[in-house]
């Protein structure tokens, strides 16, 4: 049986929800129903108590969730034993999607200028809990996250870099002049954003409870999963998004985008540097650190890992 089965069974009892564990997971609720009736088909048991809007598992159920984790453990734990007997060098790198936009493209353009022979360059794009999850399993050896909550990175080397800023953003079309904008005025636009469990959205949402309003007070929400649209629908003036200033840097110096703060928010996040502790820090990916500092002009950081030659 693939593990993705079990992975999703685990993340919809996590969840509570099949629509948004087929979030977390990437897939359509539709693909994440059909893993579920799979498993409970193989099995010969109901796996979930569908009698309630959020879904439990049933003994059955929560038997296989606690075995199912132990399973994929065991697999990790073989997956990275089996990247530690590989001798060629590797680099997995995890951050979230606004950094991936924002810097990755030059970040990479600087390090392949001075190691055109790697090979093995993996990126992914994850929010921060999932980024988080797959340092521990071992998927990642680097990170960048930047949060809008406190993450336990206690078993990881972290390092600090300048923080995130979050803004809302209009086409000039729309006439919002103000860069310190009424927020009785902004809650008139239709609002582009990410999904709920996105940390952008967490983060506006806890903005709007902090100042006593509800995220719900805008007058329409439109969820697209990628950040590319969301751009282009404000770039055409259907309205605003609350997005990394750096995401959208270009634009407004260009100015087809205006930039707009809310008095009583908090429109800075935390932007953290990120190693796995069982990775050994070898000379690729020191010149892949010194490659992500040098994009905010900051010195390359002393990790504290045996470095070992290419």
């Amino acid at each position: 049986m693939e593990s993705v089965y079990l992975k999703t069974l685990i993340e919809t009892v996590k969840a509570g929800s099949l629509s948004k564990a087929a979030d977390n997971l990437c897939v359509t609720p539709s693909a994440a129903s059909r893993r579920i009736k799979f498993l409970e088909e193989h099995y010969g048991y109901p796996l979930l108590d569908r009698s309630s809007p959020v879904l439990k598992p049933t003994p059955a159920g929560s038997l296989v969730v606690e075995k199912a984790k132990m399973l994929l453990e065991i697999e990790q734990e073989l997956l990275h034993g089996l990247n530690e007997m590989d001798n060629e060098p590797r680099i997995a790198f995890c951050c979230t999607p606004a950094f991936g936009i924002a810097h990755l493209p030059s970040i990479l353009k600087d390090y392949m200028l001075n190691n055109v022979e790697m090979n093995d360059l993996k990126f992914f794009f994850k929010m921060p809990d999932m980024v988080v999850e797959g340092l521990k399993q071992h998927l990642f050896d680097l990170a960048v996250i930047e949060h809008c909550a406190c993450l336990d990175l206690k078993e990881f080397s972290t390092f600090p870099l300048p923080d995130d800023e979050m803004i809302f953003v209009s086409a000039p079309s729309l006439g919002i002049a103000s860069e310190t904008a009424d927020l009785d005025v902004l809650v008139r636009q239709r609002l582009y954003s990410r999904n709920e469990g996105c940390c952008s959205r967490v983060f506006l949402d806890g903005n709007m409870k902090h100042v006593g309003r509800d995220i719900r007070d805008f007058q329409k929400i439109i969820i697209y999963d990628d950040l590319h649209l969301i751009i282009q629908a404000v770039l055409d003036g259907e309205g605003i998004a609350f997005i990394s200033n750096s995401v959208v840097a270009k634009y407004l110096d260009d100015g087809l985008l205006r930039t707009h703060r809310v008095e009583g928010f908090r429109h800075n996040r935390n932007r953290t540097f990120v190693v796995s502790n069982t990775k050994q820090i070898d000379t690729n990916l020191m010149d892949f650190i010194r490659c992500i500092f040098s994009a905010f002009s900051l010195p390359s950081p002393t990790v504290e890992s045996a470095v070992t030659g290419r």
